[in-house]
């Protein structure tokens, strides 16, 4: 049976969080880390993840689980050009 959008989107959001749960409270991961880890085969297919990751981070967001960041600060949705961190929030 094939993942929904929706399924897919909630498994991305549990990704980011279970990434961020390994690693140390002051940490962050690449958009690109949840993409890999979630995506089910050993080639490059992972980057068609990288967008629904980037929605699924801002969800996260949302909600006041994560901050997306870019040189270490916190940027908004509309401020968000070129490479970009997810951490936990107030770090």
């Amino acid at each position: 049976m094939a993942e929904t959008e929706r399924q897919l989107s909630q498994r991305l959001e549990r990704v980011i969080m279970d990434l961020l749960d390994r690693r140390a409270a002051t940490a962050s991961i690449c958009p690109s880390d949840a993409a890999r880890e979630a995506y089910e085969g050993d080639d490059d297919g992972w980057r068609a993840l990288m967008e629904p990751t980037r929605r699924a981070a801002w969800r996260l967001v949302e909600a006041g689980q994560v901050e997306v960041t870019r040189a270490g600060r916190p940027v908004t949705r509309t401020e968000a050009r070129g490479p970009l961190r997810i951490r936990r929030p107030g770090r």
